[in-house]
């Protein structure tokens, strides 16, 4: 599916359902979201998308700190807005999918960025010549999420400094899950 398919289903949940916040956008949508402790140790599953019976569910590590469980939430809506179809058969976490890196896993993520971060907070975090790292961490996103981001950005004709780095699909896969002040 198309970037721009996914920015549009973005601006459309957020103007249906005058909500900016991604856990009362799952319990508007009638998305299901449940929590339960699943480790904060390397490799530990930090959430899924499942859809059983005509029930979409969304499950999140309550090991995580909460910022974390904020962008995972949304990363899971992401597939339950544009893959609801193929969840049916799968779910979506991050052990079958992140391996293969897929464009699932993209989408998702750009998904997430588009939700999280409106155009203008970033554009203002960057004029007021705050490094690119310094602007993630005020976004409270991490800085993966921001390259994807700008990479949107740069899409949609903003004038973008390339950013220090390069994020793949599979990022939320390797984050750090200890709580840390970064984001």
């Amino acid at each position: 599916m198309s970037v721009d398919y996914i920015c549009r289903e973005v601006k459309r949940l957020k103007k249906k359902y005058h909500e900016s916040d991604p856990f009362k956008l799952c319990d508007a949508m009638g998305i299901i979201l449940l929590d339960a402790p699943m480790g904060n140790y390397q490799g530990a599953c930090k959430g899924f998308f499942l859809t059983q019976s005509r029930k979409r569910s969304i499950t999140i590590n309550s090991d995580l700190p909460e910022e974390l469980q904020r962008i995972i939430a949304t990363h899971e809506l992401g597939h339950a807005v544009l893959h609801a179809k193929a969840a049916g058969v799968n779910a979506f976490h991050d052990f079958e999918l992140f391996d293969s890196a897929s464009i699932m896993e993209y989408e998702a993520n750009i998904f997430a960025a588009d939700f999280l971060m409106d155009d203008d907070d970033v554009l203002e975090k960057l004029n007021e010549d705050i490094s690119f790292f310094g602007a993630a961490a005020l976004l409270r996103v991490p800085p993966e999420l921001l390259d994807f981001k700008f990479r949107l950005m740069k899409r949609n004709g903003y004038k973008m400094i390339d950013p220090p780095l390069m994020a793949n699909s599979n990022f939320l896969k390797n984050i750090e899950t200890e709580v840390h002040n970064e984001y």
